[in-house]
């Protein structure tokens, strides 16, 4: 038996023991009713009734079709290769979460069932609005395409600019919180110290650690949840404006769900060896059904071993959404349409070296982000000074359910 087997079974038997632990104190105690069972938002939810503990189980499935690929195409070949038409379960999460002792002292954790990963598995203590703290394994909020949840995306997958720029899960501690002034004066905050690894390490290569931070302005006096589309029609318009930070010398140039990993060109990876700084500047807007959001990066890649050789990338996407049937109608209401527009750069040194993606989708809501069908169409394009322009289409059908 593997080890990633024996994870899943020993996850599968906690769960297990907490339903029958939680069966039998119902029984032993029915009279008193201790617990009220429930189904909300985040799935089965077991809440005692002094609201000391609260236990949510939610289940999820991404079932995908994509042709003629699906990843994103990385290199000139991958426009070349023979047609690898795909019909997957893309995704299937198990999601636990609640509080324990006081409402204020929550946890959660998160299991990929496919790949057998545990992807996110934290505490926070949220007592004051002002100041929370988390410890644990989590997707940083460096920007606000990879924060949103795969589950909460107005588009099939995200932009082209994932794969380079996303710092994605760390082990580490985080300070957050809302400063809540009166009108424009209302900030969001965010600082980290991170192993800078990625997931499933739990220690550093070597001394220096990730040190991440993000300053919010809600400039219009409130709060945008990190969700894709405006399902609930803000009547009042709501927008901010972002600044995101990183800094991290490690042997990786980039971080995915599989953990740190290596960026064409810089596939030699010691400990310590490169160090990488990076900004993000993010906007997004929702007002009556249209939905805004942007991110532009600036990355810098020092090769400490080889001569301290400086590589810079850059990279922007606007995206926008709207429910037309707000100004028509006849559309129907639940119907969303979406584009994005994404311009990636590997190196700024090369003018004319870019890579170009254009998608448009469409999202119909069966119960909001719960139970939705996704349709989409993405034309993709290279370009690069020594060899010939090329570009090709993808189209991709998902059905995304939470239960």
């Amino acid at each position: 038996m593997s080890q990633k087997e024996l994870n899943l079974k020993i996850y599968f038997g906690v769960l297990l023991l907490s339903f029958c632990s939680i069966t039998f104190s119902q029984e032993q105690k029915d009279s008193t009713k201790l617990m009220n069972v429930s189904y909300g938002s985040k799935g089965i939810q077991l809440e005692t009734r002094d609201n000391k503990f609260l236990f949510q189980l939610q289940s999820r499935l991404q079932f995908r079709f994509a042709t003629p690929y699906d990843q994103d195409p990385l290199t000139y070949d991958d426009f070349n290769q023979d047609n690898q038409t795909a019909f997957k379960i893309n995704r299937a999460r198990l999601k636990v979460g609640g509080h324990a002792f006081e409402p204020w002292l929550k946890y959660y954790w998160e299991y990929e069932l496919s790949q057998s990963n545990l992807l996110d598995f934290r505490i926070m203590i949220e007592k004051w609005d002002w100041m929370s703290f988390k410890i644990g394994q989590w997707k940083t909020e460096f920007t606000r395409e990879r924060f949103i949840s795969s589950g909460e995306q107005q588009m099939v997958e995200r932009s082209i600019l994932n794969r380079p720029f996303t710092t994605d899960r760390q082990h580490g501690v985080e300070i957050y919180g809302h400063l809540k002034g009166k009108g424009i004066a209302d900030f969001n905050y965010w600082v980290a110290a991170l192993t800078g690894t990625g997931r499933g390490n739990t220690k550093n290569d070597d001394q220096n650690l990730m040190y991440f931070g993000r300053a919010q302005w809600n400039f219009l006096g409130r709060t945008l949840d990190f969700e894709g589309g405006d399902l609930e029609f803000h009547e009042k318009p709501t927008a901010i404006i972002a600044l995101a930070g990183v800094t991290n010398r490690s042997p990786y140039t980039r971080f995915s769900q599989a953990g740190g990993g290596s960026l064409e060109g810089f596939e030699e990876e010691k400990p310590g060896q490169y160090r990488v700084n990076q900004y993000n500047i993010e906007s997004a807007f929702m007002f009556r059904g249209f939905s805004w959001q942007s991110e532009w990066h600036h990355k810098n890649i020092i090769d400490r071993v080889n001569n301290n050789e400086l590589t810079r990338l850059r990279g922007y996407y606007a995206q926008a959404g709207y429910f037309f049937h707000t100004i028509w109608p006849w559309v129907p209401k639940h119907l969303e349409m979406a584009g994005r527009h994404a311009v990636y750069r590997p190196d700024k040194n090369f003018k004319d070296n870019l890579q170009r993606e254009s998608t448009v989708a469409f999202n119909y809501f069966f119960k909001g982000h719960k139970n939705k069908l996704t349709g989409e169409v993405s034309y993709f394009d290279f370009q690069d000074s020594s060899l010939q322009y090329t570009g090709g289409w993808r189209f991709r059908v998902q059905w995304d359910i939470s239960l």
